[in-house]
C-alpha cells in the first residue's frame, strides 16, 4: 500500500518483523557435543586469558568497544580438555578453528598415522566376480547393516564417537601413538619442531585458507587443555593486533605461499630463482572477500528476491587500473562484463586461477595502459594472493618472455589485436595450460552455475532431459553396487532442458567436511582422486555433514541390523534409532567409475568436473 510505513505495515500484518540474527547470539562454547562442556567461560578464566600471551601482548585500546578483546574471548573462544594420544586435528581434515595450548603440549606426526587410526576407511575396491556376486546378495530391505563389523556394538559406544568411553565427546583416540612416535624417527623429530609447547598456537593456516590440515596434532600430556579460537575470532584478533596479523602471514609465506603461487601454471612458467621467488613472497599482499561460512546462509539467500551480484563483494572492477596479479588462494571468483545497462557473467575463477594477467601482459611497456576487461566478485567466499604490477613487471614477466623466445610458453599479446567483447581475452599455451574460462554456450546457464555455486562440483552429475527416458536404470545401477540402496536422488534444479540431480558433487570446496567430529567424512587417498566418501563405521550420526551441504546431496538414514533385518538400531540409552550419513561415493569400491553414468543407455547422464569449461561446453553442444 502506497505511503504506508513500515510499522504500520508491520501491525497491520502485511509484514513479518524479526530481529536480525548477529554473530554472537550462539557462543562458540554452546556448539559442544558433550553438555558437560557446553559452558561460558568465567571472568576468572578470561582474566587469566588476558593475562597470557599473545593475548597480554595486545594493544587493546585498538579494539573498537564493538569487539573488544574480552567479547571476542568471551564468545569465539572454548577450552578444550584431551587426554594423552587424543587427535586435536587429523591430517587431511577441514576446520574452521585454530588452537592454543594453555596446558600440557602437543605432538605433530608428519607420517606414520594409516587411515584406519585417524577414523577413515582403507578402501579396497571389489573384484569383478565379487562385484557380480554382490548384486545377488544384497539385502531387500533399506540400509541393512552387519553390527558385528562395528569396533564394539554398544551403542552408547556407537554415538559417543570413536574414543567410545567417553560418552559425547567425538574425539578420535590415536592408540598407536607412543609406538609411531617411537619406531618412526621421521613421524617425529624435535629438531622439525613437531614438539609443540605450551603457548603454541596451531591450525591457523588451514582454518583462514579453508585448507586440509597438513598434519595430525596429537595431545602428548595426560591432561592437555586447549583454547579453541574459531576462525571469526581469529579474523578479528589479526585485523586489529599487527603483531599475531604478521605472525599468520609470516607463518603463511614461510609454509605455503611458494607452493600455492606455483600451482598457478603462468607462475610456475616463469621459472624463477630462489632468490626471485624469495622477492615474490615478501611483496606479496593476502586479502579475504565474502563469508567464509557463506554455506550457512546460501540456502536463504538463494530463496530470496535480490540481485546476486549485490551479495557478492567486488574484488576488481572493470575499467579501473590494474594494480597487479591476482591469484585465487581459495574459494571461487565470479567474472563478469558490462552488457547495457547490465553485467553478464561469462565465467568463474578457483583455486590456483589468476585474474588481471591479460592486462598486465598488455601494458608492459605501453604508453597508453589498458584497464581491467572484466569484473571479479567473490562468489561465496574468496581468498587471494595480490602480486604488484611491478613485481610482476621486474620478475615473473621477463620470465615468461624468456620461456617464449626458449619456445616454451606461446603468448599472443593483446596489443591491438584487442576487440572490446569476444577477442578480448589473451590466449596463453601452456602443458599444462592455464584454463580459458570463457565458456562457449548460453550465458544464461553459466549465471544459473555461478549463483547456485555449482562450480564448486568436480563430479555433478548433469542429465540432459531431452535425452531421458526416465528408465531409471541409473538408480538401479547405482543400488546395485550399494546393497540396493541408490545414493542418489533423480531430482534436482533444473535449466533449459538441463538437470543437476542430488548427487553428491565431490567438491573442491568440501564444507560438509568443516565439523565432522569423527573425520568419518573424508577424501580418498593413494590411487583415489580425492573422492569425498564416510566411513560408516566412524560416522556417529550427528548430521554436521547434512547439514552442512548447500546443494542437500547428503541423507541421514536410520539403519538396521543384518541379524534382524526388520528391526531398525536402536540405541538403547535414549531408545532413539542409529542413524548414518550417507551419499554418493563415486563407486569408490568398483571397476570401471561411477555405475550411473556407464548405465545411461541414452548418454543423458554426464558426470562433469564444471571447473573444466571446454569439457562442460562439448557437452552442451552435442
Amino acid at each position: 500500500m502506497a505511503g504506508e510505513t513500515k510499522e504500520n505495515q508491520a501491525q497491520s500484518g502485511t509484514l513479518s518483523t524479526l530481529d536480525k540474527p548477529k554473530r554472537w547470539d550462539l557462543p562458540f562454547s554452546q556448539d559442544l557435543p558433550n553438555e558437560a562442556e557446553r559452558r561460558d567461560l568465567t571472568e576468572t578464566e578470561l582474566d587469566r586469558l588476558l593475562q597470557s600471551k599473545p593475548f597480554s601482548a595486545m594493544d587493546l585500546d585498538k579494539f573498537p568497544k564493538s569487539l573488544a578483546v574480552r567479547d571476542i574471548l568471551r564468545n569465539d573462544t572454548r577450552i578444550r580438555k584431551y587426554r594423552s594420544g587424543d587427535a586435536v586435528v587429523s591430517a587431511g581434515d577441514y576446520g574452521n578453528s585454530a588452537f592454543l595450548i594453555l596446558e600440557g603440549d602437543c605432538r605433530a606426526i608428519i607420517e606414520g598415522l594409516d587411515q584406519s587410526a585417524l577414523g577413515r576407511t582403507e578402501r579396497k575396491r571389489h573384484s569383478v566376480m565379487g562385484s557380480l556376486i554382490k548384486i545377488f546378495n544384497n539385502p531387500k530391505l533399506p540400509e541393512v547393516r552387519d553390527a558385528q563389523h562395528y569396533p564394539q556394538m554398544d551403542n552408547k559406544k556407537l554415538q559417543a564417537g570413536a574414543s567410545g568411553n567417553r560418552p559425547g565427546i567425538s574425539t578420535v583416540f590415536v592408540q598407536d601413538v607412543p609406538n609411531v612416535l617411537e619406531l618412526s624417527p621421521d613421524a617425529f623429530d624435535a629438531t622439525k619442531n613437531n614438539v609443540m609447547p605450551q603457548g603454541s598456537l596451531f591450525g591457523e593456516l588451514s582454518a583462514l585458507g579453508r585448507v586440509q590440515r597438513s598434519v595430525t596434532v596429537v595431545a602428548a600430556d595426560p591432561t592437555t587443555t586447549l583454547l579453541e579460537i574459531r576462525w571469526q575470532g581469529l579474523r578479528d584478533l589479526m585485523k586489529y593486533d599487527t603483531a599475531l596479523r604478521e605472525h599468520v602471514n609470516e607463518l603463511f609465506r614461510s609454509h605455503g605461499l611458494q607452493g600455492a603461487l606455483q600451482a598457478s601454471p603462468i607462475l610456475a612458467a616463469a621459472d624463477l630463482t630462489q632468490a626471485q621467488w624469495d622477492q615474490v613472497i615478501a611483496e606479496a599482499e593476502f586479502e579475504t572477500y565474502g563469508s567464509y561460512d557463506w554455506y550457512g546462509s546460501f540456502q536463504q539467500i538463494r530463496g530470496e528476491s535480490v540481485d546476486p551480484l549485490s551479495q557478492e563483494p567486488i574484488i576488481a572492477k572493470e575499467g579501473h587500473y590494474p594494480n597487479g596479479l591476482v591469484l585465487i588462494r581459495a574459494g571461487f571468483g565470479r567474472l563478469s562484463e558490462k552488457n547495457g545497462d547490465f553485467e553478464q557473467t561469462f565465467g568463474y575463477v578457483g583455486k590456483g586461477n589468476v585474474y588481471g594477467l591479460e592486462e598486465l601482459l598488455h601494458n608492459v611497456d605501453v604508453a597508453e595502459a589498458l584497464p581491467l576487461q572484466s569484473t571479479l566478485r567473490a562468489a561465496g567466499y574468496t581468498d587471494i594472493v595480490r602480486i604488484s604490477t611491478k613485481t610482476f613487471e621486474d620478475l615473473i614477466y621477463p620470465g615468461l618472455e624468456a620461456a617464449r623466445q626458449r619456445g616454451e610458453l606461446s603468448v599472443s599479446f593483446l596489443g591491438e589485436q584487442i576487440k572490446r567483447r569476444s577477442e578480448r581475452r589473451v590466449k596463453i599455451d601452456i602443458n599444462p595450460t592455464q584454463p580459458e574460462m570463457k565458456a562457449d554456450f548460453d550465458p544464461s546457464m553459466m549465471e544459473f552455475l555461478v549463483e547456485n555455486r555449482l562450480m564448486n562440483g568436480t563430479e555433478t552429475m548433469m542429465i540432459d532431459l531431452d535425452r531421458c527416458t526416465r528408465c531409471d536404470d541409473c538408480v538401479r545401477a547405482c543400488a546395485s553396487g550399494h546393497d540396493n540402496n541408490p545414493r542418489f536422488v533423480r531430482h534436482g534444479q533444473i535449466h533449459g532442458h538441463y538437470m543437476i540431480a542430488n548427487a553428491c558433487m565431490h567438491c573442491e570446496d568440501p564444507v560438509c567436511m568443516i565439523g565432522c567430529p569423527t573425520g568419518a567424512i573424508h577424501r580418498t587417498e593413494g590411487e583415489g582422486k580425492g573422492e569425498v566418501v564416510i566411513n560408516d563405521l566412524t560416522c556417529i550420526g550427528c548430521g554436521s555433514c547434512a547439514n552442512s551441504c548447500p546443494y542437500e546431496n547428503i541423507r541421514m538414514v536410520n539403519v538396521r541390523d543384518q541379524s534382524n533385518q526388520s528391526a531398525v538400531m536402536v540405541d538403547p540409552v535414549n531408545a532413539r534409532s542409529i542413524v548414518k550419513a550417507t551419499k554418493c561415493d563415486l563407486c569408490v569400491d568398483h571397476h570401471g567409475g561411477p555405475a550411473c553414468e556407464r548405465a545411461c543407455p541414452h548418454d543423458a547422464l554426464k558426470r562433469v568436473d564444471m571447473n573444466d569449461i571446454d569439457l562442460l561446453s562439448d557437452w552442451f553442444n552435442r
